[in-house]
């Protein structure tokens, strides 16, 4: 296995840190992105005490400046992107009728721009040194929709449109592109919503239970492996069977 260098952007939330340290456990160098550096600086010390060295790097990647800025401050302390895993989301949740603007454009922002703010200045290095890994986290409520998330689910659906254009673009390049799609995992976030709320998104799910983030970065860790040079384009669902297709 190459040691590679890594950008998980959103590394600090419970997804994204099993990512980060699936990454250095497979041997990579890994970075991500942080806003709050006293939230962030903690969380990189008890990653450290770990055993798991991540560097951090200030950046907005809801805007294309902070994307830019982001990735150069990555490849200056690391060298050339060649891992990219665009892990960034928010949630502003209500009915479209009660939405604002800025709760739309937020979360778009956040999770569905931020895609283009950060792979547009890695793409063009990727494809001259002719391997790239890129991996979009988007979600079970980008495939079936979600009461309450027209926004969330209007980008999270679009991030898996970005990977199959992507896809297409590179391929003859040694550059896959491929999409992850998490149903509902026991992450703060979800372990937040009320005990019954809980209970009744889990009678839902075939296998019983809730996933765990471990799972979701061992399918990055899949996609990112040398030998899956041949896959690409792809959505892979995991969700407990709570949403099937084909």
């Amino acid at each position: 296995m190459n040691s590679r260098v890594a950008l998980v952007t959103g590394g600090t939330g419970g997804i994204g840190t099993a990512i980060c340290k699936r990454l250095v456990d497979m041997g990579h160098r890994v970075a991500t992105n942080y806003r709050n550096e006293e939230k962030a600086l903690a969380w990189q010390q008890q990653m450290r005490e770990a055993g798991y060295e991540i560097t951090l790097v200030p950046g907005d990647v809801g805007t294309p400046e902070g994307g830019a800025a982001l990735v150069r401050g990555v490849e200056q302390a690391l060298g050339p992107i060649e891992i990219l895993v665009n892990n960034a989301g928010i949630t502003r949740d209500t009915t479209f009728h009660r939405m604002t603007p800025e709760q739309w454009h937020e979360v778009v922002n956040t999770n569905l721009n931020s895609v283009f703010n950060v792979t547009r200045p890695v793409i063009e290095g990727m494809r001259e040194r002719k391997w790239g890994r890129v991996i979009q986290i988007s979600s079970i409520n980008g495939l079936k929709g979600q009461y309450g998330q027209a926004n969330y689910a209007a980008a999270k659906a679009g991030m898996h449109g970005f990977t199959i254009s992507l896809a297409r673009e590179n391929a003859r390049l040694g550059i896959t592109v491929n999409t992850v799609s998490p149903g509902y995992v026991a992450t703060d976030m979800v372990m937040a919503v009320p005990e019954d709320v809980r209970a009744k998104i889990v009678a839902d799910i075939p296998t019983g239970r809730l996933g765990r983030p471990e799972e979701i970065a061992y399918a990055v860790g899949f996609l990112v492996a040398e030998e899956a040079a041949w896959i690409t384009g792809s959505n892979l669902d995991i969700n407990g069977g709570h949403h099937m297709g084909w």
